[in-house]
C-alpha cells in the first residue's frame, strides 16, 4: 500500500479497534466479586453475579462484533469493492445525484443487511437470557420495516439535497450545514407527534396522585409542563427510562410503563426533577449548540476533502480505488478518514455530559429539599437494568454518557452531608 492517506486510515482503524479492545478487557478485569455496601438491600447475590455477566456478555459481544465489522470493510476495501461499485452505478446512466442515492443506498442497504444477525442474537439471545427482551418476532420486523421507509422518505430526500448543494451552489460546504441542521431542528420538533408514535403508544396518564404530584413539581420548578404521556416501553424491554420533549412553553413528558411500575412517586419525582434540571441548566441548548457547530467543522472539512481541483481528494480517492471524484462516495470515505477526529469530538461530548448529569442530580436534590428520592430512585434503575457498578475508568472516560452510578450517589450524599451540616 503506496497511498499515504490509505496507510493512515488504516492505522487509524486499527488504533480505534485496539482502543476498545483494550477497554473492554479492562471493564472485564474491573468487576468486583462483592456487592458493594451501597447496594446491599438492593441487589442480593444471585442478581449482582447476573449483572456481572451480563457485563461480560455485552463486553465479548461488543468486541465480536467490532472485529466483524472492521474485518468486513477491509476486505470490501481491499477487494476494490467501493471503486467497483462505482464503476457500476456511473453504468446504469443516471443523473449525479441519482448515482449518489444509489451508491450511498446500496452501501447502508448491504451494511444493514450484513449486521442483521448480531442485532437478532443481541435482541433474542443476549437481552433474553437476562430477562429483558419483550420484542417479539412480528414487533423486530415491522419496526425494521418501519425504519426503512421512514430512511427512504425522510433520510433520502435529505442527502438528495445534499449532493445537489455540493454540485450546484457557491460555498456549497455552508449551504448543506444550514440545510442539515434545519432538518435536524425540524425532526426535533416534528418526532414526538409524527415519528415516535409510529413505533410506541403515547397514553395521556390518568388523572390521579403521580399526575397531581408531577403537576404539583412542574410548577415549582417553572417549568411548562403541558401534556404527560405514559409510553408502553413493556412492549420491547423491561429496562425503564423517561423523557422530556417540546420547545418554547409547550413541554412534554413520556415515563416508559416500566419506571412507573417500579418506582414510587418520590422516586419518580425524583428521575423527573433531574430531568427538569437538564432544562433549567441550560444543557439541552448547550449539547445542541455543541452539535451544530461540530457539523459545521464535518461540512467545511468534507468540501475540502471533496473538491474535485484539490490533490487531497485526488489522494483519497485514490487510496479507495475510485477513479472519478464525486461527492457522495466522498461523504463515505470522509467518514473513515474522520474517525479519529470523531472519536475525540465524542469522548469531549462524554465529558461534558457527565458533568451535565452531576448539575441536575444536584437540582432534583435541591427542588425535592433531600438527594435520598433520586438516590433510591437511581439504585432501583441500577438493579433494573443490571448495570455495572464497577466500570473500569478508561471507558468510562471514553463511552459513558453518565458518571458510574457510584460515583453519582457519592456526589448526592455529599449533598446531604453539606445540606445537613449547614
Amino acid at each position: 500500500m503506496d497511498n499515504a492517506t490509505a496507510v493512515f486510515i488504516v492505522i487509524a482503524l486499527f488504533a480505534l479497534w485496539n482502543l476498545d479492545f483494550v477497554a473492554a478487557i479492562l471493564n472485564m478485569k474491573s468487576l468486583q466479586p462483592e456487592l458493594p455496601e451501597e447496594f446491599k438491600g438492593i441487589y442480593d447475590d444471585d442478581k449482582y453475579a447476573q449483572s456481572q455477566q451480563y457485563t461480560k456478555v455485552g463486553e465479548r459481544f461488543g468486541i465480536i462484533k467490532a472485529s466483524f465489522s472492521l474485518g468486513v470493510l477491509l476486505v470490501f476495501w481491499f477487494a476494490n469493492g467501493f471503486g467497483q461499485l462505482d464503476v457500476w452505478v456511473r453504468s446504469l446512466g443516471y443523473s449525479e445525484i441519482t448515482n449518489g442515492l444509489v451508491y450511498i443506498g446500496v452501501l447502508m442497504v448491504a451494511n444493514g443487511i450484513i449486521h442483521m444477525p448480531f442485532d437478532i442474537y443481541s435482541t433474542f439471545v443476549i437481552e433474553e437470557k437476562f430477562g429483558f427482551n419483550k420484542t417479539t418476532p412480528a414487533t423486530f420486523i415491522t419496526d425494521l420495516i418501519k425504519g426503512l421507509v421512514l430512511m427512504a422518505l425522510l433520510g433520502l430526500p435529505l442527502l438528495a439535497m445534499v449532493l445537489w448543494i455540493f454540485e450546484s451552489v457557491d460555498n456549497a460546504w455552508f449551504w448543506a450545514w444550514l440545510a442539515f441542521t434545519s432538518f435536524q431542528l425540524l425532526m426535533t420538533y416534528l418526532a414526538p407527534t409524527y415519528i415516535l408514535p409510529l413505533f410506541n403508544k403515547f397514553e395521556p396518564m390518568e388523572d390521579g396522585e403521580l399526575k397531581s404530584a408531577i403537576q404539583e413539581m412542574s410548577k415549582k420548578c417553572d417549568f411548562p409542563l403541558t401534556e404527560i404521556y405514559v409510553m408502553d416501553g413493556s412492549k420491547r424491554s423491561t429496562k425503564s427510562n423517561a423523557f422530556f420533549t417540546g420547545f418554547g412553553k409547550r413541554k412534554k413528558i413520556a415515563l416508559f410503563d416500566t419506571l412507573i411500575e417500579n418506582q414510587s412517586t418520590d422516586e419518580l419525582l425524583g428521575v423527573l426533577a433531574h430531568e427538569v434540571g437538564h432544562f433549567k441548566k441550560k444543557h439541552i441548548i448547550q449539547r445542541l449548540v455543541f452539535g451544530i457547530v461540530q457539523t459545521a467543522v464535518i461540512f467545511f472539512l468534507l468540501g475540502l476533502v471533496t473538491n474535485k481541483d484539490g490533490a487531497f481528494a485526488r489522494e483519497l480517492f485514490d487510496a479507495f480505488g475510485v477513479s472519478q471524484i464525486s461527492t457522495y462516495a466522498g461523504l463515505i470515505f470522509f467518514s473513515l478518514l474522520f474517525s479519529p477526529v470523531s472519536r475525540v469530538l465524542a469522548v469531549i461530548g462524554n465529558m461534558s455530559s457527565r458533568k451535565h448529569e452531576f448539575e441536575a442530580d444536584a437540582y432534583a436534590a435541591e427542588i425535592q429539599k433531600t438527594p435520598a428520592h433520586l438516590i433510591s430512585a437511581l439504585k432501583k434503575l441500577a438493579s433494573d437494568n443490571l448495570s455495572n457498578l464497577t466500570p473500569h475508568p478508561l471507558p468510562v472516560f471514553l463511552d459513558y454518557s453518565h458518571p458510574p452510578m457510584l460515583t453519582r450517589l457519592d456526589a448526592l450524599k455529599k449533598l446531604e452531608n453539606h445540606r445537613q451540616d449547614s
